[in-house]
């Protein structure tokens, strides 16, 4: 199996597998390809999605600078890609240490607005709504972990004064160097005001594997923001450990007796000992 480039690709069959630097290619299922990466040298500076979506990273020496999307995503979850288009620009700022401390996000969301009689087809694209976010990374004193991220959130609407409306609060906790516990609260916020959480969403992962995670190959910067792309993709926050988790959940908090949703998963390794199918995705390196 080739990549585009005509280079080797660790496949699914029973081999010897790559030796020596290696990147994460493609994210398949048995059905599509959810991902696919593009590097320039060993920098990664694309990701194709489905629907024709693309994700482009600039980089600042060999930080992430900047990450562009346009495209479709799965807002709520469900596994259809919903409809509408969604465009947004992140720049990224790094503090002392060259540590990540804070994304400033621009998104458009655009519809198609449905047919006019006589007409039996949606017009085209046209701009729903825009909307601007900061998020806020924080680090633990010890460990120099992440272990919060602060949202603040609000709609972008030409001829009003921009206010954040609304807001989330996430934190972290960690099993060794692995992501165990995600607790991600959202709220309304008026003037420097947190209010009352209305949504509390628990997400836990457990039974970590030693082996290695393909998410290790990309960059932390592009790791979260692919978490913080949809309110979703919490569940994915194991993208952040250097392991494998073998189950994980997730939980609506706010009930007096929350339920948890529980995935269970076998993995596959290769003989380097990199993840290659779990959670039914199968994962493809490409040598560099």
């Amino acid at each position: 199996m080739l990549d585009e480039d005509g280079d080797p690709l660790l496949d699914l069959n029973d081999t010897g597998g790559l030796i020596g630097p290696r990147g994460l290619y493609r994210e398949i299922t048995d059905k599509d390809t959810i991902a696919e990466y593009h590097y320039s040298g060993l920098l990664m500076t694309r990701v194709l999605t489905p629907k024709k979506s693309v994700t482009d990273l600039s980089y600042s020496g060999d930080k992430v600078s900047q990450i562009t999307f346009n495209g479709f995503l799965d807002l709520d979850g469900d596994g259809t890609i919903d409809t509408d288009s969604i465009s947004y620009t992140q720049l990224f700022t790094y503090g002392p240490g060259g540590r990540l401390t804070t994304i400033s996000e621009n998104r458009s969301v655009f519809r198609r607005p449905p047919p006019v009689p006589p007409a039996t087809t949606p017009g085209p694209m046209a701009l729903l709504r825009k909307a601007k976010s900061l998020y806020t990374l924080g680090y633990d004193a010890s460990t120099a972990k992440m272990n919060s991220i602060l949202m603040q959130n609000g709609p972008d609407v030409a001829g009003t004064n921009f206010a954040f409306t609304d807001y989330s609060k996430t934190e972290y906790t960690y099993l060794g160097d692995n992501v165990s516990k995600v607790v991600r609260e959202y709220g309304p916020y008026n003037n420097g005001v947190f209010g009352r959480p209305i949504t509390r969403l628990g997400y836990d992962f457990y039974e970590y594997d030693t082996q290695i995670s393909p998410f290790t190959l990309l960059p932390t910067a592009y790791k979260i923001s692919r978490l913080l792309s949809t309110e979703a993709n919490d569940r994915e926050s194991h993208i952040l450990s250097p392991n494998n988790p073998k189950k994980a959940s997730v939980t609506d908090l706010v009930p007096p007796i929350p339920v948890p949703v529980i995935r269970t998963t076998n993995y596959n390794y290769d003989p380097q000992t990199y993840m290659r199918k779990g959670f039914g995705i199968n994962y493809i390196y490409k040598p560099f």
